[in-house]
């Protein structure tokens, strides 16, 4: 897998990912002559690909990233979600392959991770992309949910929309209508909104997912195959007291304004 970004500082590395879910101040964060983490976890940063959201604190940081080269102890690269003065001026200072403007909820503690400061891109050598599609499919005002069994392979014991893999020459929007009709019986025509792709990290599998809204009039009665054990229709507010699959609340909310 194949991640764009922003190029912010030059250079080519490879590595295995330390992630820190917070943002990072370099200044009393790292210890500059050792690389050890002094906050969010254990963990040495030298020689690792090192993914964070944001820098923040002093400007002392940026020297604190120069003296983990000079000791040997820094990071083979560094990757934000938003590149800030800080981090960035200390990666070029210190010859630091840097890349933003990056998901970095798509990149996983301990992933092999290739950073090419000069194209600005992340690569994830041992993630697949899958392709699917996902609908919301609207039954008079309510969103229809399906429950997916404990045993799924794929978010097990969560609720989804509709959805399933892309099958070889079909579109996005033919594999949503197949996999309404065949996980629900219901047919369904143009959509009425869509969205995507969007990007879903499971395991070693980044899903590749184009989301579709289906609006059917009240009355339409879903009958399901064994892919899922019930099915609700629920409120759009009902969905947050939910567990989810990740990024359902966010897209059908989008999707309902459209």
């Amino acid at each position: 897998m194949m991640l764009e970004g922003r190029s912010i500082s030059k250079g080519r590395a490879e590595g295995t990912v330390l992630k820190l879910e917070d943002a990072l101040s370099f200044l009393g964060g790292v210890d500059a002559s050792t690389g050890e983490l002094r906050v969010q976890r254990e963990g040495n940063v030298a020689g690792k690909v090192l993914v964070f959201p944001r820098g923040k604190g002093s400007t002392v940081g940026s020297f604190v990233m120069y003296d983990l080269m000079v000791h040997g102890c820094a990071p083979a690269a560094v990757v934000n979600s938003s590149a800030e003065t800080i981090v960035a001026t200390g990666a070029v200072i210190s010859s630091i392959p840097m890349v933003d403007s990056v998901d970095v909820g798509l990149i996983l503690d301990g992933d092999r991770a290739v950073v090419d400061g000069s194209e600005g891109t992340v690569e994830l050598p041992d993630v697949k992309v899958v392709e699917s599609s996902s609908s919301a499919v609207v039954i008079g005002g309510k969103v229809l949910m399906l429950h997916r069994p404990d045993g799924a392979r794929s978010y097990p014991g969560r609720w989804s929309l509709v959805a399933g893999k892309r099958e070889e020459g079909e579109t996005p929007l033919e594999t949503a209508v197949r996999e309404i009709r065949e996980e629900t019986g219901l047919a369904v025509g143009e959509p009425d909104a869509s969205e995507g792709p969007l990007y879903v990290r499971e395991g070693d599998i980044i899903w590749k997912v184009s989301m579709f809204l289906f609006r059917l009039p009240d009355g339409a009665e879903p009958r399901l195959n064994r892919e899922n054990t019930e099915y609700r229709l629920c409120a759009p507010d009902e969905l947050g007291s939910m567990e989810l699959v990740p990024k359902t609340l966010e897209s059908v909310g989008r999707m309902l304004r459209l």
